[in-house]
């Protein structure tokens, strides 16, 4: 299978680490040039750097702009007009009791989670529809269908993104764009790493922690393990490609057997 992206452009929210500096190099690898986006200039320019380091011969943009805000979404937009995949993977995470969960928090996971993917798919969705070819994939989580007691406000926003991908699947349907979910378990980031230091004891040596909290926090997983962020993004790189031209309006499961179901 031969995956060739040469020519188009790609837009990764969240990109300057993680799962989205994953897909970054993964979309760059296949030959797209990848718009790398962060809140801040100065971690998109050191995202980048380290991305041509990892990617011989990878071209990379800078795309700053903090998502969240409209005038942020401007920014980007104007920084990269023209978008042929669009990847939302931009998101906040973290444990909390359910009945301690402000307001403020409530509000902010739903706009960093799901207001922001909304914003850049009514950004870039109009052009892909009048070229008959776009790729629009959003970041979901097994926690969008197997709500955490520990961050429901998290789970909830999942949830909802799973439903802006069917209903935008639908605005693009005959278009020749394919709007999808790609549902990622847990995965092995730095930030998955605090927080699996929230919930098991801190004076763990790494590998003991991750095995602990897989055991106690998500014993559901068939693969018994974090996943790797590049498992993610070989998922996101398949269908930003021409090969999954008959994908669309789902929700793909890179989640280690983590969702005790049968279907996708």
């Amino acid at each position: 299978m031969r995956i060739d992206l040469s020519g188009k452009t790609a837009l990764v929210t969240g990109s300057t680490q993680g799962i989205g500096h994953a897909i970054a190099a993964g979309l760059a690898r296949a030959g797209a040039r990848v718009a790398v986006n962060g809140r801040r200039a100065e971690s998109v320019a050191a995202a980048i750097a380290k991305l041509e380091q990892e990617v011989g011969g990878g071209v990379f943009l800078p795309a700053p702009g903090d998502l969240t805000t409209e005038d942020g979404a401007r920014q980007v937009a104007e920084a990269v007009p023209d978008v042929d995949v669009l990847v939302n993977n931009l998101g906040v995470f973290g444990a909390s009791p359910a009945l301690e969960i402000s307001d403020a928090e409530w509000r902010r996971y739903f706009e960093v989670n799901v207001l922001a993917a909304v914003r850049m798919i009514r950004t870039y969705l109009p052009a892909m529809k009048d070229r008959s070819w776009g790729r629009i994939l959003n970041i979901a989580s097994d926690s969008a269908v197997v709500i955490p007691a520990e961050m429901i406000h998290y789970g909830m926003s999942k949830t909802a993104l799973l439903s802006v991908t069917r209903g935008f699947a639908k605005e693009a349907a005959g278009s020749g764009v394919t709007v999808n979910s790609v549902i990622a378990g847990p995965t092995h980031t730095g930030g998955v790493e605090d927080f699996v230091y929230e919930l098991v004891d801190s004076d763990l040596p790494w590998d003991e922690a991750q095995r602990e909290f897989m055991v106690k926090h998500r014993p559901q997983s068939l693969l018994q393990r974090l996943i790797e962020p590049e498992e993610i993004a070989h998922m996101v790189v398949y269908l930003s490609s021409p090969l999954a031209s008959a994908t669309t309006g789902g929700a793909l499961r890179v989640d280690g057997g983590y969702v005790d179901s049968i279907l996708p």
